[in-house]
């Protein structure tokens, strides 16, 4: 289904070319907000999601009939007026945002190569605001993946390279004293890196706990306090870091804390014998490519509104729920493999994480619906980085990893609820 079908849906016109227009959508403070008012116009492949008010639509009302608000046109071109529906509709948005992910993907094959379900899963971080923990030994092309996901995305990015001697004020921004030709001395805030679309910490674990915690707020509240002053920072946001688990010397483990920010700890493999001869005949031929914008920062905020409004049933949530707490040793229902080996489990948030997870594996496949299965699918970057095993586990050479499938294969799908004629639970 083509992306010209968007043609239908009527379009917000927001402020959206002036520059104060600009700087509402982007939330900013009025001294930050001069740095992002300027944008590259781009004939994008997902333009239409900018003005696609699917995020007016409520989720409840799709679910219990389809009404959508005065106003929003539920026929698509040419679809004849008595069969339209509001599933026809959200199936319509659905395959428009499915061709948007093969699109993304078909560019990143430009200059990536394999690692199919990593980007999968750097996308479904981007389209439920979430930040993404990249892990792997040097060479596998963890920083090429990230700057061209930036590339193909409209939106701001920067580099971050994460070293002993980095202050938090290289990341934040700090004030600097200025004195005019009036005499009149004051302060003027210059914006760190991290006042951005997407940021890339490359080898997060390089620099010491103090500099990492400079991200814990921005990573969570979505904004940044520099002295007295809270300043937001721009939407969409994400952060993706980058870590070596091979080299320990000179580098600070993550804090829990730090680690618990990151929705996904995504571990970077070797490419496969195919994908590796691919890469050494492509990479050598000195051969230029150049990546097209995909999405704006209006389409990625109309996406993620898309995403996060796939409805979960009660079935789904109570599955997830046993999984979470499942890792939990001083749970009394945890199996006695996770009391023996683990010394503490995954929060609330790990759970939060697996909906969301789970929300845009549905949404990247076509579907308005979450299985177990999407559930099991982000199982393990989700609670791989939540579960601390103990010495005796580490001593068996169990990993987190392999207690993770185990737990899986342990954990008993709840019984499928029954409902009646009337559609009521019996």
């Amino acid at each position: 289904m083509g992306l010209a079908s968007l043609r239908g849906i009527p379009p917000e016109r927001p402020a959206a070319h002036s520059r104060a227009g600009k700087r509402a959508s982007f939330n900013l403070n009025p001294r930050v907000a001069p740095l992002y008012n300027s944008r590259v116009s781009i004939p994008s492949v997902a333009l239409r999601w900018e003005t696609a008010p699917a995020r007016r639509c409520s989720c409840l009302d799709l679910l219990r009939g389809g009404v959508f608000p005065r106003g929003f046109d539920t026929h698509p071109p040419g679809h004849p007026t008595g069969m339209s529906t509001s599933g026809d509709r959200i199936t319509h948005l659905l395959d428009e945002f499915r061709h948007s992910r093969d699109v993304m993907v078909a560019e990143l094959n430009k200059v990536v190569i394999g690692q199919r379900e990593v980007i999968d899963q750097i996308m479904a971080a981007i389209f439920t605001r979430g930040h993404v923990l990249l892990v792997g030994v040097p060479g596998l092309a963890k920083t090429l993946m990230v700057s061209s996901i930036a590339k193909i995305l409209d939106v701001g990015f920067k580099r971050i390279q994460f070293t002993p001697d980095l202050m938090p004020s290289d990341i934040t921004g700090t004030n600097v004293l200025e004195e005019p030709e009036a005499g009149r001395r004051a302060f003027r805030f210059v914006p760190g890196p991290i006042f951005s679309n997407i940021i890339l910490a490359d080898e997060i674990n390089r620099t010491p706990p103090k500099t990492q915690a400079a991200l814990l707020q921005a990573m969570q509240e979505r904004e940044v306090t520099v002295g007295q002053e809270t300043l937001h920072l721009p939407e969409p946001f994400f952060v993706i870091a980058t870590q070596n688990p091979i080299e320990q010397e000179g580098t600070y483990p993550l804090p829990e804390a730090q680690l618990d920010r990151f929705m996904f700890d995504i571990r970077v493999g070797y490419p496969t014998l195919e994908e590796e001869k691919k890469i050494l005949s492509s990479t050598t031929k000195g051969e230029s490519v150049e990546l097209k914008k995909v999405l704006s920062g209006k389409a990625i905020l109309n996406l993620q509104k898309l995403v996060t409004s796939v409805p979960v049933s009660d079935y789904t949530v109570e599955y997830v729920t046993r999984l979470v707490r499942a890792t939990r040793p001083g749970d009394e229902k945890s199996p006695p493999f996770i009391k023996e080996l683990v010394d503490f489990g995954a929060g609330p948030r790990a759970g939060q994480n697996l909906i969301l997870g789970g929300k845009a594996m549905a949404a990247l496949d076509g579907r308005f619906s979450v299985s177990l299965d999407d559930i099991r699918r982000v199982a393990i970057p989700v609670l791989r980085h939540r579960i601390s095993t103990n010495f005796q586990a580490q001593a068996e050479g169990q990993t987190t990893e392999s207690l993770i499938r185990k737990l899986i294969a342990e954990v008993k799908e709840p019984d499928v609820p029954k409902y009646d004629r009337r559609g009521t639970n019996s």
